[in-house]
């Protein structure tokens, strides 16, 4: 692995843990064993390794996003392999860390907001169109409408104000809010796939 890959991999790891903000430089170079010196052949500054580590987890939630889309038997399965992904993601994240990048990191946030309503909107209005031409998904829904108001939830569960750290599991909180959405907007068709695909969910954690 070259450096600044490993620089990317090691910012990352301990951003998810720790939040942007109480990371320094310092510390990303010593748990790498490199000098602070050597951080800065490969980026200018720390608000610039943000932006890369970010750009980095966009460009792999979008293989992500199209590899569910392609491999799911129908829509709701796609939301299930999606939570499957958000899950893994969510288990190894500090919840500090959007607040950080909206508070610290406006450039970075600006793009991860431009990734949400950009790229996840087409998954997200896409995904309810297959549902609804599927009958699994309700024929009245508006379309847009709903696909705003799942873009508005997403990452909800990260929000420090209303899900304390301390209190709330991240994993829980996104499960809850997910499965709300799903049943909201399913057919009594869909209502039966998304108990079987919950139920095999549930059998198959640990």
């Amino acid at each position: 692995m070259e450096m600044k890959e490993r620089i990317l991999t090691k910012a990352e790891e301990l951003f998810c843990r720790y939040g942007i903000k109480s990371v320094t430089m310092d510390e990303i170079a010593n748990q790498l064993g490199i000098s602070k010196k050597t951080i800065y052949l490969s980026f200018a500054d720390k608000d610039e390794l943000v932006l890369e580590v970010f750009t980095a987890y966009m460009n792999e939630s979008k293989q992500h996003c199209l590899h569910d889309r392609q491999e799911a038997e129908n829509a709701v399965h796609e939301i299930f392999l999606a939570m499957d992904m958000t899950d893994a993601m969510l288990k190894a994240l500090n919840a500090s860390i959007l607040f950080d990048l909206e508070k610290y990191y406006p450039d970075t946030y600006k793009k991860f907001k431009a990734y949400k309503y950009e790229f996840l909107y087409n998954v997200v209005s896409e995904n309810l169109k297959r549902g609804i031409q599927e009958e699994l998904f309700r024929a009245d829904l508006n379309v847009d409408i709903i696909t705003r108001m799942r873009l508005g939830t997403v990452m909800l569960s990260m929000n420090i104000e209303m899900f304390p750290p301390g209190k709330y599991k991240l994993v829980e909180v996104e499960q809850e809010i997910i499965m709300h959405y799903l049943y909201g907007i399913a057919t009594a068709k869909g209502i039966k796939l998304i108990q079987k695909y919950n139920s095999q969910r549930q059998k198959s954690k640990p």
